[in-house]
């Protein structure tokens, strides 16, 4: 549990940090597009008054090619020039098409004059012209900035996550498979010496009952010792009956666990209910499942194992009356790390996972879970027809 935490928490700061980097950047262009907007009426003021004096000032003498050289200058604000009874007189910057053109340039005239004022400019004391213009070509692309920046850091962050997603998940894998095969090498030796002890206490003639039970426990090391050698590569997977493996495996855990812990098992298949299957690594899931749900009873209550056909799947449904999940643990139940026990690594509903759905080809979710009523994890693997079988 601590430790999904602290990977949430870094994933918390990762998504802070783009939002405060995102917001600054709006922040930032919005000023800078206010302020461009500013110097474009500025300039728009000098290039009226130029206008006004080269239409009412016929000998400008020396200041003409400056008045000429303002009016050159704005290749980029589009201008409309309107009489006093809203003819166009003149515009500037402006692409119209081919096709109704003047309508065009009406519709144009109706934008600006609802996003600026017009600046009159006094051709004569009985004729008054009006300039409205519009924001330059810059003014609009800098005003989208933001929204392409945003996109750009989104596509980053998100194939940088990815990378990093990809990248962590191999290194969890292998720190996996590296750490179960030298687990499963450390068990090696040590079960099969016990086995040979196991020969010396049959000669000193030590009850039987004793160590026929733990001449299954040390068999159950093997079987151990087998699951992990299998982690990291594919295993070879073999026609089984999914009951009979759940029963045997049944019985194994009623020997071993608190008698307060009632089984069952509901076969709905009649016994038909055969699977592609690695059985140590099949075995492991549904031991890890019934363990979870003994330590969610603390040790008290019943389990229930239901066995159906569903479609072309056999499904396993494992029920419990512990004390259920909430609807944020569910979630991130499955996830490496997370674990509600104060010293669990939180990698065996992972492995869980990924027995069923990479080695097995099948599914494994929470079916459904209340707190204070218990869980339910339901198992979906592809069946075996028959025609197969008697290939």
């Amino acid at each position: 549990m601590e430790i999904y935490n602290k990977k949430r928490w870094w994933k918390f700061l990762l998504i802070l940090g783009a939002l405060a980097i995102s917001a600054f950047s709006v922040f930032y262009t919005s000023w800078l597009t206010g302020e461009l907007r500013n110097e474009e009426d500025k300039k728009m003021e000098i290039w009226a008054e130029a206008n006004r004096l080269l239409v009412t000032d016929g000998e400008l003498g020396p200041a003409l090619h400056l008045v000429l050289e303002i009016l050159r200058i704005n290749t980029t604000i589009p201008i409309i020039i309107i009489d006093e009874v809203d003819h166009i007189v003149w515009h500037r910057n402006i692409s119209i098409p081919e096709k109704n053109p003047d309508e065009y340039l009406g519709r144009v005239l109706l934008k600006m004059k609802k996003e600026c004022k017009p600046i009159p400019v006094h051709v004569s004391d009985e004729e008054t012209q009006y300039i409205y213009y519009n924001d330059s070509v810059l003014s609009r692309e800098l005003r989208l900035f933001p929204m392409v920046q945003l996109m750009v850091i989104f596509v980053f962050m998100a194939v940088a996550y990815l990378a990093f997603s990809v990248a962590r998940r191999w290194e969890q894998d292998q720190v996996w498979v590296g750490m179960a095969r030298e687990t499963a090498h450390q068990l090696g030796t040590p079960t099969s010496s016990l086995l040979g002890w196991m020969d010396v206490l049959n000669l000193k003639k030590v009850d039987d009952s004793l160590v026929d039970e733990m001449r299954k426990d040390i068999l159950r090391l093997q079987t151990i010792t087998a699951r992990f050698s299998k982690i990291g590569s594919k295993p070879d997977l073999v026609h089984d009956n999914v009951v009979e493996v759940i029963e045997k495996m049944v019985g194994y855990l009623q020997h071993r666990t608190s008698r307060l812990v009632q089984f069952s098992v509901d076969d709905e298949t009649n016994n038909n209910a055969s699977v592609l299957m690695s059985k140590p690594l099949f075995e492991w899931v549904i031991e890890n499942l019934c363990k979870n749900a003994i330590d969610a009873m603390e040790g008290e209550g019943s389990i229930k194992i239901k066995i159906f056909r569903q479609k072309d799947e056999i499904g396993i449904d494992i029920s419990d009356t512990g004390k259920g999940m909430s609807r944020n643990v569910q979630k991130t139940a499955f996830k490496p790390g997370f674990s509600t026990k104060a010293k669990g690594w939180g990698l065996g509903l992972t492995l869980a996972r990924r027995i069923v759905e990479q080695y097995h080809n099948g599914r494994i979710y929470i079916l459904e879970s209340i707190p204070g009523k218990g869980t339910t994890f339901r198992l979906l693997i592809p069946a075996v027809s028959a025609i197969k079988q008697n290939i």
